[in-house]
């Protein structure tokens, strides 16, 4: 039995290191299948976040296809995905730094454009033999104004420049030809729409000289999401609707009609961020493989010809890319036990078969790994919450009688997104040093159906505080955790929602914002196409909207955040621009708040590179141990937080004040009313 060492929460000893990381450690996305072999992207910290493609072959053997320094990748709509394709051994993808497609063949390690070079992004990319082209969707950029989308045909030796086959709508994606080559399907939709609000899903004739006849709508509309177009080896077009109020399976026959696959409450999508993504796919015996998600996980289920749909037991909760092709079954997979990893099942007991790679070599003991906790919670307005809570595990280490551990509160970015169940390191970083973590799936998160996902519509900045004020509650009114030491911080829109509870309430004693949004009038002013509209669902559209982003922008009401606050930004940022990052680090320092700024050159939103991870993740552990007290054990550089002093001891000297109910400050709630629990 390990004698345990007695040591404060957050300055318990951990083997999980922050080089750990970024050393020995890959992002895994976008898996392919294609003959015998098995093909995925790993981003790489270590080679400054580049994104390589690799091959596993039926040898078992993993080689590089990109080399230095093609670094792959797709813009468009800025979140990029559907970066390549590879039909017998012919790859197809696009270089982020010029936005071109290449063309790799068996053979030859050589690179060789196909399209010109030009302002110009592809994704989406689609083979079509019969007719020696790729398909794909194209953005073009002009100096002024939006880009505009297109689907075009780009020749197999690109011999000639792409041709337009369809273009009108503000955006297009998933063009999927059918088997025989006859018809195309696509999705479309318009501003201010996002694809998760409502989408098109049209189908046109393909003539013998490759272009389209008129298109037919097949489904979709206003108040209907349609994602995942896809058609089965009979030829069969099968989509994913909304129109239950969940994402279930479909597909189309008798013309429009759309027949129910699987109905039942849970998501057979996720929100459209990225190109190419796919939840499900057609087996050998004429049945569906599908990922299903419920109460914050992912489930495989295997849909019968006949409709019967039966779960499959898997150690994973979370399934991404999922590729269902002759004789070989790929996805990505991770569990709260597992981090992200390629995992082959086998393709007629749908069991896992093989692990083709890891995105981490770090082996971590069971013992210390911390284990999420589903939790649901009331909040504002009588509304049920969900978050994923992490309490501190380290089987070395315990805290002295009688004390509670700090509390760091996750905001998930989107908002249209969700908390993960997979393990993450940067988790149990803080949780293996005793700080506990709750990741919030606050109101507006996907995975509980469309009306959970709409009770944000005009409620950013309200409803997700709210909620992630509640999660801290519960888990204080538990006893899990310390009431004077609340922190929470997010990435993005997550830290808008950081600074959101920061500034509109007296509940967090620190707040971290890594890229996170302050001014909402700036962001609509100058956000790409994609999100420009995004605002007029979340905050609003009716009338004149500029009074209502500046009442809910966090920069317009700085004076009301009273503690520490670190702010972490990429300076190459398109997304969140490094001025609004800025403004609000001036806006601190005016007003005397303890704060530190650490810029990253080079980096976008979201941070790729090694040194950008790893000294983003030291900052936080100095900065949480500065302000609740506790001294990491670990070598950090010193985090000046200029002023600190002075308000530990402003603070110190004040009585905590008694906790007040979350429907306190959330109910009817609107940006600068406040509500207290004991953090301040």
């Amino acid at each position: 039995m390990i004698e345990r060492t007695v040591a404060p929460y957050g300055a318990w000893r951990s083997p999980i290191r922050p080089e750990d990381l970024v050393a020995e450690t890959v992002r895994l996305g976008e898996p392919w299948v294609d003959g015998d072999d098995v093909y995925w992207i790993e981003g790489r910290p270590a080679e400054g976040g580049r994104s390589v493609l690799v091959r596993r072959g039926v040898d078992g053997v993993i080689v590089d296809l990109t080399p230095e320094p093609f670094d792959v990748g797709s813009r468009v709509h800025e979140y990029g995905g559907g970066s390549y394709v590879v039909a017998g051994g012919i790859v197809a993808f696009s270089n982020r730094a010029d936005g071109r497609l290449y063309r790799l063949d068996p053979g030859d390690p050589t690179p060789n454009p196909i399209t010109p070079e030009g302002p110009f992004r592809y994704a989406d990319v689609r083979f079509d033999g019969a007719r020696r082209r790729f398909l794909a969707v194209r953005e073009a950029h002009a100096e002024e104004g939006h880009p505009s989308a297109a689907i075009v045909d780009v020749p197999l030796d690109g011999d000639r420049e792409p041709a337009v086959l369809l273009d009108g709508p503000d955006f297009l994606a998933a063009p999927r030809l059918s088997p025989d080559g006859a018809w195309l399907a696509w999705l479309e939709w318009d501003l201010p729409d996002m694809p998760w609000e409502a989408s098109r899903l049209r189908v046109a004739p393909v003539a013998e000289d490759g272009s389209l006849g008129p298109s037919d709508l097949a489904a979709g509309g206003p108040e209907e999401s349609i994602a995942q177009p896809e058609w089965s080896p009979d030829g069969i077009l099968h989509l994913v609707s909304d129109r239950t109020g969940w994402w279930n399976l479909y597909r189309l026959v008798d013309g429009p009609r759309l027949e129910p696959l699987a109905a039942m409450d849970a998501e057979f999508a996720d929100p459209a961020w990225t190109f190419g993504r796919s939840s499900y796919g057609f087996l050998a015996d004429g049945s569906i493989l599908a990922v299903a998600r419920a109460r914050g996980r992912d489930r495989l289920v295997n849909v019968q010809p006949d409709q019967l749909v039966g779960e499959l037991a898997s150690p994973f909760t979370e399934f991404e890319g999922l590729r269902v092709a002759p004789g070989a079954v790929v996805t990505l997979a991770a569990g709260p036990n597992e981090a992200t990893l390629v995992a082959a099942l086998d393709p007629t007991t749908l069991a896992l078969s093989g692990v083709l790679r890891r995105s981490s070599l770090h082996a971590l003991d069971p013992e210390l790994v911390s284990v999420p906790e589903a939790i649901s919670f009331l909040s504002s307005d009588g509304r049920v919450a969900h978050a994923l809570f992490y309490p501190p595990q380290n089987p070395r280490f315990v805290a002295p009688d009688g004390e509670r551990p700090p509390l760091l509160v996750r905001s998930h970015g989107g908002p249209t997104s969700s908390a993960s169940t997979a393990l993450n390191l940067d988790t149990q970083v803080f949780t293996s040093r005793g700080i506990a973590v709750v990741d919030v799936d606050y109101a507006g998160s996907t995975g509980y159906g469309r009306a959970y996902r709409e009770a944000l519509d005009g409620r950013w900045g309200i409803a997700d505080v709210d909620d992630c004020v509640a999660a801290a509650q519960y888990l204080v009114d538990r006893g899990d955790v310390d009431p004077d030491r609340l922190a929470i911080e997010g990435t993005s829109a997550g830290g808008y929602t950081t600074l959101s509870a920061l500034a509109f309430r007296d509940v967090f004693a620190a707040g971290i914002s890594a890229y996170g949004i302050g001014d909402l009038e700036g962001l609509a002013r100058d956000s790409h196409k994609f999100e420009s509209r995004y605002l007029d669902r979340l905050v609003g559209a009716t009338g004149d909207p500029t009074e209502r982003y500046r009442e809910r922008s966090p920069i317009r009401h700085l004076e009301g955040i009273a503690c520490p606050v670190l702010v972490l930004q990429g300076l190459d940022d398109r997304v969140v621009p490094s001025s609004q990052a800025a403004a609000i680090v001036a806006a601190l320092a005016a007003n005397g708040i303890p704060h530190a700024y650490l810029a990253f050159e080079g980096e976008g939103h979201g941070f790729r590179g090694a040194a950008a991870i790893r000294a983003a993740l030291e900052a936080r552990l100095a900065f949480l141990g500065a302000v609740f007290g506790f001294a990491p054990a670990d070598a950090l550089e010193p985090l000046e937080l200029p002023g600190l002093e002075a308000w530990l001891k402003r603070r110190a000297g004040r009585a905590r004040q008694p906790s007040v109910a979350v429907a306190a400050a959330g109910a009817g709630s609107t940006a600068g009313s406040t509500g207290s629990t004991a953090a301040t």
